[in-house]
């Protein structure tokens, strides 16, 4: 299993929308081509029930799909989603801890197919997704203006 080291900062930027989700990178196991996040629920992403809202569920197994693919390429490709597929199975509650497992199943030069989980700290399974993506150059964030 890869350490943060090199990959780490080839694979987790500071994203505006991992930033959204709370999210940071752990590790990648090269074997299994499976990246692990964590993810902090903050209230802006919950509903009145006091948990994330389903589309923005989606939100935090597409980042961490993204990131296994990302990574499984040395940080030189991302996946572009046609088509991704979850199924709710618990509630992510607001300030929870959750952990994110992405892995990808297949990467052809044409398709892509990964798999996404996230669990509670316990390891309940709360979401499951798949992803049908296509392999992109991995878009690089312009460079920031200093004013």
């Amino acid at each position: 299993m890869s350490d943060l080291g090199d990959l780490g900062d080839i694979v987790h930027t500071d994203s505006p929308h991992s930033s959204l989700l709370g999210a940071e990178f752990v590790s990648f196991d090269e074997a299994t081509a499976t990246a692990t996040m964590r993810f902090t629920v903050m209230q802006e992403m919950c509903t009145w029930r006091g948990g994330v809202q389903g589309g923005l569920v989606a939100g935090y197994l597409d980042d961490v799909m993204g990131h296994a693919y990302v990574a499984a390429t040395g940080g030189e490709q991302a996946p572009l989603n046609l088509e991704i597929s979850m199924q709710l199975l618990g509630l992510l509650p607001e300030g929870a801890t959750i952990i994110g497992k992405g892995r990808v199943v297949r990467g052809g030069r044409r398709v892509i197919f990964l798999e996404g989980e996230l669990l509670s700290e316990d390891g309940q399974v709360l979401a499951r997704s798949t992803s049908t993506a296509i392999p992109t150059a991995r878009p690089v964030p312009a460079p920031q203006e200093i004013t």
